[in-house]
């Protein structure tokens, strides 16, 4: 019950103690991060490809087409064309059905039953799933922000691979938690994605994880393997060495980084259109982590020359966004021997920058945002925290591949 309380006339010295006390304890409160509840849509597929795609598209049909009509506004809002003159150029460029059905056929089919599922056109649901490779089309690097780490085993605890996932604006309200029943095809697996789209990240029940960053300024192949694709190839896998054979030895079709935490073990490669290059910082705690830049692969496109790995030290890399992000995570993943899921939390929270933060507050129409936060525990019984939005804003959930536990666990 709410007490009302009588305030008798006082001093003024003492009227004015209590103002500076309100006024400390007012912006004390206002410095406090705003909790924004954001909608977590979960949905479980089975089956084969097609069978998934159908049973996604049915689940999240409308979601599905309002993120395309909002895709297609976002586009011809931000390249001041038509969206659907912009999808047909891309599309003529994007060759990639080749390599999709060499390597993962089963999601060729999968994206060809969200469409079917939805009641969408097929090339609208294609674009969606090759994100990547249209932000490499379009070449926008202002517009690529995440931040990802992965810490092996240590003293006891597991590994772990995170990432703060950023995406545009528009894609707000539209993150999904989808669950593959597996079979003796592939494993069961927990993926972060949004409506219309077969994977962002993921892990397997084999404690097989990546995250992966966009890596704009590497050469991109129009027919190699979408990002996606990649990712849903690796988790597919069911051990150590088809996973690290399937991340080397594909086609990429766009400069990407991959964190795959395997087990007790992380490992960082960098992918361009020629080469896959391992990257390995020399830290006492083995942890690896990445942002927006090459850091070991020197395939870079010509009018990227200025982000060759020979060039990490010159003012325009150093000051760049994914340079003063990657010296933010660098500095907490480094110096630490006990690094846990709370301690990862407090990195992908962090906004050292005020301009270069980790973790993105969403500004409507303005770039983009934390669309979700993940880290992924591979232990013997992997599970994921996820939180919804920037992840200084939403609490983290946790997730096996039981049921689901609300709250941080280490």
């Amino acid at each position: 019950m709410r007490k009302n309380y009588i305030i008798k006339p006082i001093a003024m010295k003492s009227r004015i103690t209590i103002t500076l006390a309100t006024l400390f304890f007012t912006l004390i409160l206002s410095a406090q991060p705003v909790k924004i509840h954001r909608p977590l849509k979960q949905i479980t597929v089975t089956g084969n490809g097609y069978q998934r795609g159908v049973q996604h598209g049915k689940q999240l049909g409308k979601d599905i087409a309002s993120i395309v009509d909002k895709w297609k506004t976002n586009t011809t809002r931000g390249l001041n064309r038509d969206a659907n003159e912009v999808l047909n150029e891309f599309l003529e460029y994007a060759d990639f059905e080749g390599a999709i059905k060499k390597w993962t056929p089963d999601l060729w089919d999968e994206v060809q039953g969200i469409a079917a599922g939805s009641g969408q056109r097929f090339k609208d649901i294609l674009v969606l799933n090759l994100l990547d490779e249209f932000w490499v089309y379009v070449n926008d690097i202002a517009n690529h922000h995440c931040s990802g780490l992965g810490v092996p085993a240590i003293n006891g605890a597991p590994a772990y691979v995170a990432q703060n996932m950023d995406l545009e604006t528009y894609t707000d309200g539209f993150q999904v938690l989808m669950r593959i029943e597996g079979g003796a095809e592939i494993p069961d697996q927990i993926l972060l994605t949004h409506a219309g789209l077969i994977v962002l990240n993921g892990m397997n029940e084999h404690g097989i994880a990546t995250c992966v960053n966009t890596l704009m300024q590497l050469k991109a192949n129009s027919t190699g393997l979408p990002v996606a694709f990649v990712i849903r190839g690796i988790l597919a896998q069911n051990d150590r060495k088809s996973a690290l054979n399937f991340v080397k030895n594909v086609d990429h079709a766009s400069g990407q980084n991959y964190i795959i935490g395997i087990g007790d073990e992380v490992f960082d490669f960098e992918a361009s259109a020629n080469k896959v290059v391992r990257f390995q910082p020399k830290n006492k705690n083995g942890t690896v982590y990445h942002t927006n830049h090459p850091l070991v692969n020197d395939d870079i496109k010509p009018w990227f020359d200025d982000f060759h790995p020979d060039m990490l030290e010159t003012p325009l890399v150093t000051n760049s966004n994914s340079a003063v992000r990657l010296a933010a995570v660098q500095s907490r993943m480094d110096s630490d021997m006990e690094l846990n899921a709370s301690t990862i939390q407090m990195t992908l929270r962090s906004r050292d920058s005020d301009e270069h933060p980790v973790c993105r507050t969403h500004l409507k129409e303005k770039g983009g945002f934390t669309f979700s936060s993940v880290i992924y525990s591979l232990g013997k019984n992997p599970f994921l925290l996820l939180a919804v939005g920037p992840p200084d804003e939403s609490d983290y959930m946790s997730f096996d591949f039981g049921k689901e536990r609300n709250g941080s666990r280490d």
